[in-house]
């Protein structure tokens, strides 16, 4: 008997970010259709036509009608930074699960800034660029502590200290590795907030890079969603 656990192909669409990071798109169920369905079925119906159904999405995005939006689900595999990855994991609405670093080795796998900002005089939690920074020097002091924190890592480990303490040591520069599996009411959420201008640079291209996926996947749900930013 054959127990092969049956595989669909799907088009799969990588898009790279900063220097080693990835979002993955895995997975994905549902339609706009599935989400006019879903409103539908309050009134026993069901799609009315392509003008009709794009009408009814429009009124649901308007008045904040978004339980129909939960029935299309995404699933990503996302490769960022730590620092990134604890922003992004404070939308709950979500299922996480993340490489243990006391399960496996750590990687010699972290996050080098092209350039540094300077801290927002307006947006205290902000950044902007800045001319006044040497930045050549600047990476090198970044840098060099990375690796003597990767190579007092890996003696500790030598050493035979135990994976899930020896880790304690390393920055949050370092790559870590994530499958979220998320409703589209939930990600548009992300999206709204994580895309815009007042975002951390570093999480804010990992929201544009999912906008693209989800305007993709579910067109007329993006343009509705879109038409009430303006």
């Amino acid at each position: 008997m054959d127990t092969t656990c049956p595989q669909t192909p799907k088009e799969e669409i990588i898009i790279p970010l900063l220097d080693r990071g990835f979002v993955k798109l895995v997975d994905f169920m549902g339609s706009d259709l599935r989400a006019v369905n879903a409103a539908r079925v309050s009134f026993g119906g069901v799609s009315k036509g392509e003008e009709k159904d794009k009408a009814l999405i429009k009124y649901l995005m308007e008045h904040e009608h978004l339980s129909p939006f939960e029935h299309c689900t995404f699933q990503f595999h996302i490769k960022c930074p730590i620092f990134v990855a604890r922003q992004w994991m404070r939308h709950r609405i979500a299922s996480y699960n993340e490489v243990s670093a006391r399960y496996t080795q750590v990687k010699d796998e972290f996050y080098i800034p092209t350039e540094f900002r300077i801290q927002d005089t307006h947006n205290k939690q902000g950044s902007v660029a800045s001319k006044d920074l040497n930045n050549e020097e600047l990476l090198k002091i970044y840098t060099e502590s990375i690796e003597a924190s990767y190579q007092a890592y890996q003696k500790l480990l030598e050493a035979g200290v135990a994976r899930e303490m020896a880790r304690g040591l390393l920055p949050v520069s370092q790559y870590t590795q994530f499958y979220w599996t998320v409703n589209a009411r939930s990600l548009l959420n992300f999206i709204h907030l994580r895309a815009d201008d007042h975002a951390q640079y570093e999480i804010r291209v990992y929201a544009q890079a999912i906008e693209k996926i989800f305007k993709e996947k579910l067109p007329w749900s993006w343009a509705a969603f879109e038409a009430l930013q303006k």
